[in-house]
């Protein structure tokens, strides 16, 4: 099956998988991932049964935050190959039915880029520095850092530079790391140059777009005090203003809109349904369904689904609050559990918390139960593959990956050294996965090397370990993504919730631990509480996160157990 052209709106039910180039496949046996070798393995997702591929960056870059800090937009980094990969990557997936989405990254770029290293030459009130957000200090000398702002990664959110004459100078503002320079986004030449990217890698062929920190571009005019933590990932989403939910002035202002009505505009101009999903950690969910009104995006990552806890009341209530305030602008949820900022759900659930995301695992932190971990971990995803809309995948999720325990000497986040190592960052969800459980670096390439080390457990759950093998979660990925199409999950117009009825008479709800919910052709019911649910009789069984209990009257799903069926006709609901 190949790409084609026409406007069939593919975004709306997609699965996506998210690939991080760094750690999917290596071809030349340096340690690092690259182009071709995502390429060569392009057919296990279309194996696997996903819709669309999601590449993070492999753009020009000297590697700070593993590419989120830009150099040069157009262009590939050495150390992923060249553009002619770029292009044949994009080729070779369509042929196998797949569409391609890369990563932007418009809010800051590296300072290695061309634009930043002029603005420091030019010097202050120069068009140069005017690109980005340079401010003169305060204090008698302008000692005294702008604002109060911190940084994301830890450490304050500005740095002063030396001027051309040697004297201490002007500060720039940098939300992330030291080396990422924020742009300033009322420049005209900002909005003009990220609209050429656009059409470059549109014109290459590319499906789409993920756009990274999709809420932070357009700072509050004149960059008011706050002196507030600004985290993204957290469990409360943390970073509104109190009781008044008043987005601090770095964040979710009114001012992105309007780029992203100017970005919908330029891929309204490319034939293929080309699409926009917002990374943007914004609460509650009627803000984030602002970025996805009809002339904006086409989706937005749930973070508040991602970090929820598993409960069945907690999870129904999101769900229903995303449907309601997507509904209302037309957009269809989107969906995930894990990506490359978060620590894997399989190592999430197998901790003792509510919800929410660790910021990461060291040696010395509590460790998860892997097996509690798992089971929770399928019970969880085959709920989302249920749900209607959008959902993603992130690479080895299919495997059932934890995190890994990252030493601290391996250790490459920036966070790691910006927060004196209190952090302990996002290293331990970024290790290059496994495919051959008795080769060198577990397949990743064709030598032992391997740019974070891979644990042990990793050789145990590779690929090749689990391809045909029954019940394994590989093939539960794929008996889910193949049974979400064909019973069209994803494009559902909503859900009928149910509560069951057990053989004692006795009615099982949320308040139980239970959700259950029609959705198109199935039945689907996820036990989440501590007592096993009769399953209704003569419904079909047709998918289960775990193995099923039987006793003398039912067929009985464990706790923390996943269960699609199909009943024996509609009216049985």
């Amino acid at each position: 099956m190949s790409i084609a052209g026409g406007r069939g709106e593919w975004w709306r039910s997609a699965v996506v998988y998210q690939v991080y180039p760094r750690s999917f496949a290596d071809s030349d046996g340096d340690g690092m991932g690259d182009l071709p070798g995502i390429t060569a393995r392009l057919p296990h997702l279309a194996e696997l049964g996903v819709d669309a591929l999601w590449l993070s960056p492999f753009y020009t870059s000297p590697q700070h935050d593993a590419g989120y800090d830009v150099a040069d937009y157009r262009d590939v980094d050495p150390r992923f190959g060249t553009l002619a990969d770029a292009d044949a990557l994009v080729a070779r997936a369509h042929e196998l039915g797949l569409r391609v989405v890369v990563d932007l990254v418009p809010n800051h770029t590296s300072w290695d880029h061309a634009w930043f290293r002029a603005a420091l030459a030019a010097g202050p009130g120069s068009p140069e520095r005017a690109r980005y957000l340079f401010r003169d200090g305060r204090g008698v000398d302008g000692e005294i850092a702008p604002t109060s702002w911190r940084s994301v990664f830890g450490g304050p959110a500005w740095e002063r530079v030396t001027e051309a004459d040697g004297r201490p100078g002007q500060w720039y503002l940098h939300l992330f790391d030291v080396s990422q320079p924020d742009l300033d986004w009322t420049n005209p030449e900002v909005v003009e140059e990220f609209q050429d990217v656009l059409r470059f890698w549109l014109d290459r062929g590319v499906d789409g777009f993920r756009v990274d920190v999709a809420h932070g571009l357009v700072k509050a005019d004149g960059l008011p005090e706050w002196d507030a933590a600004t985290e993204m990932i957290t469990g409360t989403l943390a970073g509104m203003n109190g009781e008044s939910r008043t987005p601090p002035p770095m964040w979710d202002q009114e001012g992105v809109h309007e780029v992203y009505r100017r970005w919908r505009a330029v891929l309204e101009e490319y034939e293929g349904d080309r699409m926009l999903v917002a990374e943007a950690w914004v609460d509650p969910v009627e803000r984030l369904a602002r970025y996805v009104r009809d002339d904006e995006m086409q989706q937005a990552f749930n973070f508040a689904y991602l970090v929820a806890p598993l409960d069945a009341a907690a999870l129904r209530a999101q769900v229903e609050e995303t449907a309601a305030a997507m509904s209302a602008v037309g957009a269809p949820p989107t969906w995930v559990l894990s990506n490359h900022d978060v620590v894997r759900h399989t190592t999430r659930f197998g901790l003792d918390l509510a919800g929410g995301n660790p910021d990461g695992l060291g040696a010395d932190d509590e460790q998860p139960d892997p097996a509690v971990g798992l089971q929770r971990a399928r019970a969880a995803t085959l709920l989302m593959l249920a749900l209607p809309g959008s959902a993603y995948v992130y690479q080895g999720e299919e495997l059932g990956l934890p995190d890994a325990v990252v030493p601290d000497e391996a250790r490459q986040d920036p966070s790691w050294e910006r927060t004196g190592r209190e952090t302990n960052g996002r290293d331990g969800c970024r290790v290059p996965i496994p495919w051959e459980g008795d080769a060198p670096s577990f397949g990743f390439g064709p030598t032992a090397a391997s740019w974070l080390p891979q644990p042990a457990v990793y050789g145990e759950l590779a690929l090749d370990r689990q391809r045909d093998v029954p019940g394994s979660t590989y093939e539960m990925y794929r008996a889910a993504l193949r049974l979400r199409r064909e019973l069209a999950l994803g494009s559902s117009t909503g859900l009928s919730w149910r509560a069951l009825e057990g053989p004692d008479g006795q009615v099982r709800g949320e308040e139980h631990g239970v959700l259950a919910f029609r959705s198109a052709g199935a039945l689907v019911v996820a036990n989440l509480g501590e007592q096993p649910v009769a399953l209704p009789a003569g419904a079909e069984v047709l998918l289960v996160s775990g193995d099923l209990q039987r006793d003398a009257e039912a067929r009985l799903l464990p706790p923390m157990t996943t269960a699609w069926l199909r009943e024996e006709s509609p009216a049985s609901a």
